[in-house]
C-alpha cells in the first residue's frame, strides 16, 4: 500500500514539475518560434509599441493569452491577431507552458506591483 502511496505522490509532483514549465526548454523554443523578431531581442523592446513586453510578464497571463490566440476569435473567450494566431495554432501544450516560463522568468521593465 505504501508503494501505491509513493507512486501516487511522484506523479503529482511530476505533473506539478510539467504544470511550472521548463525555462531552458522556453529559451528554445523562443528561440525556435522566432519570438524575438516582434517582441525584441531581450522580449522587452518590441518592434512596434503596440505590441507588448513579455519578459518579466505573469507567467499564468501569459499561458492564458497563448491559449487565447489558438483559439482565435471565437467568442469573449479568444483573441484575434493575425500573426499571433497563425504563431500560437503551432505550439503545443508543452510549448506555451515552457515559452511562458522563461518569458516570466525575465527581467522587465513592466510596473508589476505599486
Amino acid at each position: 500500500m505504501k508503494k501505491i502511496a509513493l507512486v501516487a505522490l511522484s506523479l503529482t509532483f511530476s505533473a506539478s514539475a510539467f504544470a511550472a514549465g521548463n525555462i531552458e526548454a522556453g529559451k528554445v523554443a523562443a528561440a525556435k518560434f522566432n519570438c524575438a523578431s516582434c517582441h525584441g531581442a531581450n522580449y522587452n523592446e518590441p518592434i512596434d509599441p503596440s505590441y507588448p513586453k513579455l519578459a518579466g510578464q505573469h507567467k499564468d497571463y501569459l499561458v492564458h493569452a497563448l491559449k487565447a490566440y489558438q483559439r482565435g476569435a471565437v467568442g469573449t473567450a479568444g483573441r484575434s491577431n493575425a500573426i499571433m494566431e497563425a504563431q500560437a495554432k503551432t505550439l503545443s501544450n508543452a510549448d506555451i507552458e515552457n515559452i511562458s516560463a522563461y518569458f516570466a522568468s525575465l527581467k522587465g521593465s513592466l510596473v508589476l506591483k505599486k
